[in-house]
């Protein structure tokens, strides 16, 4: 079976609120494309973060996209939570030139950088949402 690829709006919306709830600013949300795709062999991945790169983006005179692709068969067993660190994690690929360049694992994506994002995500979303008095 061949890999397909599908658009889907509601990890589009999902994204854009980390981003927003994340106050993370460089992130341009109307150039950040989520994809889902089923039929992966891949293994041990659940996500991937893709970069239009400089040369891509000369050559189509345009500027710099990404797009997050969640791998169905994996993303889709994973609790929300879990799926939100997933995301997150992949936001952390994205420089803050937002450029068409990528972040790597090592120092900056981090299981310790995400378990921070994700913590300070769940607390302000709390206070976004206690009612005022």
């Amino acid at each position: 079976m061949s890999i397909k690829y599908y658009l889907d709006e509601n990890l589009t919306s999902r994204i854009n609120e980390i981003v927003d709830v994340l106050d993370m600013g460089h992130v341009d949300t109307l150039r950040v494309v989520a994809m889902r795709s089923k039929g992966s062999g891949a293994r041990r991945t659940l996500a991937r973060c893709y970069a239009l790169s400089k040369i891509w983006q000369l050559a189509l005179d345009t500027k710099a996209h990404y797009i997050i692709e969640v791998i169905s068969e994996k993303f889709d067993g994973l609790s929300k939570d879990e799926q939100d660190k997933v995301l997150i994690h992949e936001l952390a690929h994205i420089p803050f030139s937002f450029g068409g360049g990528f972040k790597h694992h090592g120092n900056w994506v981090t299981h310790d950088r995400v378990e921070m994002l994700y913590r300070a995500y769940k607390n302000k979303k709390s206070i976004r949402s206690e009612p005022f008095l």
